[in-house]
Protein backbone atom coordinates (compact mmCIF):
# COMPACT_ATOMS: atom_id res chain seq x y z
CA UNK A 1 0.00 0.00 0.00
CA UNK A 2 3.07 2.41 0.81
CA UNK A 3 4.52 1.59 -2.67
CA UNK A 4 1.11 2.27 -4.52
CA UNK A 5 0.49 5.52 -2.47
CA UNK A 6 4.07 6.93 -2.82
CA UNK A 7 3.53 6.25 -6.81
CA UNK A 8 0.86 8.06 -7.03
CA UNK A 9 2.55 11.03 -5.16
CA UNK A 10 5.01 11.04 -7.53
CA UNK A 11 2.56 10.73 -10.45
CA UNK A 12 0.83 14.37 -8.90
CA UNK A 13 4.24 15.56 -8.74
CA UNK A 14 5.35 14.83 -11.82
CA UNK A 15 1.99 15.85 -13.60
CA UNK A 16 2.08 19.69 -11.60
CA UNK A 17 6.27 19.80 -12.58
CA UNK A 18 4.87 18.92 -16.30
CA UNK A 19 1.71 21.62 -16.06
CA UNK A 20 4.14 24.40 -14.20
CA UNK A 21 6.66 24.30 -16.95
CA UNK A 22 4.25 24.26 -20.51
CA UNK A 23 2.82 27.29 -18.29
CA UNK A 24 5.66 28.86 -18.05
CA UNK A 25 7.10 28.41 -22.01
CA UNK A 26 3.57 29.89 -22.91
CA UNK A 27 4.07 32.69 -21.07
CA UNK A 28 6.87 33.21 -22.18
CA UNK A 29 5.98 32.57 -25.75
CA UNK A 30 3.00 35.25 -24.81
CA UNK A 31 5.22 37.68 -23.56
CA UNK A 32 7.81 37.67 -26.10
CA UNK A 33 5.22 38.08 -29.16
CA UNK A 34 3.55 41.08 -26.93
CA UNK A 35 7.28 42.81 -26.43
CA UNK A 36 7.66 42.65 -30.56
CA UNK A 37 3.93 43.94 -31.14
CA UNK A 38 4.91 46.53 -28.50
CA UNK A 39 7.85 47.74 -30.01
CA UNK A 40 6.88 47.64 -33.65
CA UNK A 41 3.83 49.73 -33.17
CA UNK A 42 5.70 52.24 -30.67
CA UNK A 43 3.68 51.17 -27.76
CA UNK A 44 5.15 50.06 -24.19
CA UNK A 45 3.04 49.24 -21.65
CA UNK A 46 1.42 52.51 -20.14
CA UNK A 47 2.30 54.96 -22.91
CA UNK A 48 -0.09 56.92 -24.52
CA UNK A 49 -1.01 57.44 -28.66
CA UNK A 50 -3.03 59.26 -30.84
CA UNK A 51 -5.95 57.99 -32.80
CA UNK A 52 -6.61 60.73 -35.72
CA UNK A 53 -10.17 60.66 -37.21
CA UNK A 54 -11.64 62.68 -40.20
CA UNK A 55 -14.71 63.90 -41.29
CA UNK A 56 -17.08 62.20 -43.73
CA UNK A 57 -17.14 64.53 -46.80
CA UNK A 58 -20.84 63.29 -47.59
CA UNK A 59 -21.80 65.02 -44.34
CA UNK A 60 -22.08 68.81 -43.88
CA UNK A 61 -21.09 68.20 -40.35
CA UNK A 62 -18.48 66.87 -38.55
CA UNK A 63 -18.90 63.03 -38.68
CA UNK A 64 -17.07 60.02 -38.84
CA UNK A 65 -18.19 57.62 -41.71
CA UNK A 66 -19.28 54.18 -40.31
CA UNK A 67 -16.50 52.22 -41.89
CA UNK A 68 -13.89 54.59 -40.12
CA UNK A 69 -15.62 53.70 -36.85
CA UNK A 70 -14.86 50.16 -37.39
CA UNK A 71 -11.24 50.85 -38.21
CA UNK A 72 -10.65 53.03 -35.04
CA UNK A 73 -12.16 49.73 -33.44
CA UNK A 74 -9.51 47.20 -34.59
CA UNK A 75 -6.92 49.63 -33.83
CA UNK A 76 -8.58 50.73 -30.45
CA UNK A 77 -8.94 46.89 -29.36
CA UNK A 78 -5.20 46.29 -30.31
CA UNK A 79 -3.55 49.32 -28.68
CA UNK A 80 -5.25 47.84 -25.39
CA UNK A 81 -3.62 44.33 -26.23
CA UNK A 82 -0.45 46.42 -25.83
CA UNK A 83 -1.52 47.84 -22.50
CA UNK A 84 -1.21 51.54 -23.84
CA UNK A 85 -3.92 54.35 -23.28
CA UNK A 86 -5.17 55.93 -26.70
CA UNK A 87 -6.81 59.91 -26.92
CA UNK A 88 -9.44 60.11 -29.99
CA UNK A 89 -8.68 63.59 -31.53
CA UNK A 90 -10.41 65.40 -35.08
CA UNK A 91 -8.21 66.02 -38.18
CA UNK A 92 -8.44 69.69 -37.44
CA UNK A 93 -7.77 69.85 -33.72
CA UNK A 94 -4.12 68.15 -33.29
CA UNK A 95 -1.42 70.77 -32.91
CA UNK A 96 2.03 68.73 -32.63
CA UNK A 97 4.66 67.50 -34.30
CA UNK A 98 4.99 63.73 -34.71
CA UNK A 99 7.90 61.18 -33.01
CA UNK A 100 6.80 62.12 -29.23
CA UNK A 101 3.64 59.34 -29.04
CA UNK A 102 2.73 56.78 -31.72
CA UNK A 103 0.25 58.28 -34.12
CA UNK A 104 -2.95 56.21 -36.63
CA UNK A 105 -3.98 58.85 -39.03
CA UNK A 106 -6.80 57.67 -40.81
CA UNK A 107 -8.58 58.78 -44.12
CA UNK A 108 -7.71 60.88 -47.23
CA UNK A 109 -6.39 64.49 -47.61
CA UNK A 110 -9.21 66.10 -48.47
CA UNK A 111 -11.89 64.94 -45.08
CA UNK A 112 -8.31 64.84 -42.99
CA UNK A 113 -5.81 67.83 -42.69
CA UNK A 114 -3.61 65.73 -40.67
CA UNK A 115 -3.29 63.41 -43.21
CA UNK A 116 -2.53 66.08 -45.87
CA UNK A 117 0.63 66.92 -44.18
CA UNK A 118 2.04 63.36 -43.25
CA UNK A 119 1.79 62.95 -46.73
CA UNK A 120 3.20 66.21 -47.51
CA UNK A 121 6.37 66.03 -44.99
CA UNK A 122 6.78 62.04 -45.11
CA UNK A 123 5.80 60.42 -48.69
CA UNK A 124 6.33 63.77 -51.88
CA UNK A 125 6.34 60.80 -54.09
CA UNK A 126 2.45 59.98 -53.41
CA UNK A 127 -0.14 62.16 -54.33
CA UNK A 128 -4.16 61.99 -54.02
CA UNK A 129 -5.55 63.52 -57.49
CA UNK A 130 -9.25 64.68 -56.57
CA UNK A 131 -10.26 66.85 -60.04
CA UNK A 132 -12.60 65.24 -61.63
CA UNK A 133 -12.45 61.83 -59.86
CA UNK A 134 -14.31 60.09 -57.04
CA UNK A 135 -13.13 58.20 -55.69
CA UNK A 136 -9.98 59.73 -56.02
CA UNK A 137 -7.12 58.55 -58.12
CA UNK A 138 -3.75 57.47 -56.15
CA UNK A 139 -0.36 58.46 -58.47
CA UNK A 140 2.98 57.37 -56.78
CA UNK A 141 5.96 55.91 -58.91
CA UNK A 142 4.37 56.45 -62.21
CA UNK A 143 1.93 54.96 -61.74
CA UNK A 144 -1.90 55.08 -61.51
CA UNK A 145 -4.41 53.69 -59.51
CA UNK A 146 -7.92 54.37 -60.26
CA UNK A 147 -10.79 52.60 -58.09
CA UNK A 148 -14.13 50.90 -59.65
CA UNK A 149 -16.46 51.50 -56.54
CA UNK A 150 -17.73 48.68 -55.01
CA UNK A 151 -15.70 46.07 -57.24
CA UNK A 152 -11.92 47.61 -56.75
CA UNK A 153 -10.74 50.10 -54.81
CA UNK A 154 -7.09 51.10 -53.03
CA UNK A 155 -5.79 52.00 -49.52
CA UNK A 156 -2.36 53.37 -48.55
CA UNK A 157 -0.89 51.79 -45.41
CA UNK A 158 2.13 52.98 -44.41
CA UNK A 159 4.38 52.84 -40.95
CA UNK A 160 7.10 55.80 -40.63
CA UNK A 161 9.32 57.65 -38.37
CA UNK A 162 9.98 60.51 -39.82
CA UNK A 163 13.73 60.52 -40.29
CA UNK A 164 13.30 60.74 -36.40
CA UNK A 165 17.01 60.06 -35.11
CA UNK A 166 16.26 59.44 -31.67
CA UNK A 167 16.25 55.84 -31.69
CA UNK A 168 12.88 56.31 -28.93
CA UNK A 169 11.61 57.75 -31.57
CA UNK A 170 7.21 56.69 -32.16
CA UNK A 171 6.38 56.00 -36.11
CA UNK A 172 3.43 57.35 -37.47
CA UNK A 173 0.63 55.23 -39.23
CA UNK A 174 -0.79 56.34 -41.63
CA UNK A 175 -4.31 55.20 -43.48
CA UNK A 176 -5.27 56.80 -46.38
CA UNK A 177 -8.13 54.90 -49.36
CA UNK A 178 -9.64 55.80 -51.71
CA UNK A 179 -12.76 55.41 -49.54
CA UNK A 180 -13.65 54.79 -45.84
CA UNK A 181 -14.21 50.64 -45.97
CA UNK A 182 -10.32 50.44 -47.49
CA UNK A 183 -9.78 52.57 -44.54
CA UNK A 184 -11.41 49.65 -42.40
CA UNK A 185 -9.63 46.79 -44.07
CA UNK A 186 -6.21 48.52 -44.13
CA UNK A 187 -6.29 48.96 -40.24
CA UNK A 188 -7.30 44.53 -40.30
CA UNK A 189 -4.45 44.17 -42.23
CA UNK A 190 -2.62 45.73 -40.42
CA UNK A 191 -3.99 44.24 -36.49
CA UNK A 192 -3.77 40.77 -38.56
CA UNK A 193 -0.29 40.91 -40.65
CA UNK A 194 1.80 43.32 -37.87
CA UNK A 195 3.92 39.92 -37.19
CA UNK A 196 5.00 39.02 -40.17
CA UNK A 197 5.20 43.18 -41.44
CA UNK A 198 7.46 43.20 -38.82
CA UNK A 199 9.85 40.70 -39.63
CA UNK A 200 9.91 41.31 -43.81
CA UNK A 201 10.90 45.57 -42.82
CA UNK A 202 13.48 44.95 -40.49
CA UNK A 203 14.39 46.91 -37.23
CA UNK A 204 13.55 50.19 -38.41
CA UNK A 205 10.19 48.72 -39.54
CA UNK A 206 9.68 51.58 -41.93
CA UNK A 207 7.30 50.78 -45.00
CA UNK A 208 4.47 51.58 -47.46
CA UNK A 209 2.45 49.62 -48.70
CA UNK A 210 -0.22 49.96 -51.56
CA UNK A 211 -3.38 47.71 -50.82
CA UNK A 212 -6.66 46.42 -53.32
CA UNK A 213 -9.59 45.49 -51.50
CA UNK A 214 -11.56 43.42 -54.21
CA UNK A 215 -15.39 43.16 -54.52
CA UNK A 216 -15.96 45.16 -51.22
CA UNK A 217 -19.42 45.49 -52.51
CA UNK A 218 -20.17 41.43 -51.68
CA UNK A 219 -17.43 40.86 -48.99
CA UNK A 220 -16.76 44.56 -47.56
CA UNK A 221 -12.89 45.03 -46.18
CA UNK A 222 -12.27 41.18 -45.38
CA UNK A 223 -10.67 40.65 -49.27
CA UNK A 224 -7.28 42.42 -49.15
CA UNK A 225 -4.61 42.47 -51.29
CA UNK A 226 -1.12 43.47 -51.81
CA UNK A 227 -0.25 45.52 -54.53
CA UNK A 228 3.31 46.84 -54.44
CA UNK A 229 5.76 47.52 -51.63
CA UNK A 230 5.86 51.96 -52.80
CA UNK A 231 8.16 52.66 -49.92
CA UNK A 232 11.00 54.40 -52.21
CA UNK A 233 8.84 55.88 -54.76
CA UNK A 234 6.66 57.47 -52.11
CA UNK A 235 9.61 58.54 -50.02
CA UNK A 236 11.00 60.42 -52.90
CA UNK A 237 10.23 64.12 -54.17
CA UNK A 238 9.56 63.59 -57.93
CA UNK A 239 12.14 65.52 -59.81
Amino acid sequence: MDENLREIVLGLVAAAITATAGWLARTSLWRRKLRRKQRFFGLPENSSCLLVVNRDPGISEWSVAPNDVFALLELSALIKDCGARVDVVAHDATRQGFGERTEFCLGGPVSNRRMAAHLGALLPGFSVLTDGEIPPVFAVGGERYRAEKGAVEHVLLARLTGGQDRAEARPVFLICGQRSVTNQAAARYLVRHHARLARQHGRKGDFCLLLKVNNSEAYGPDVVELVADVTRAATTAPA
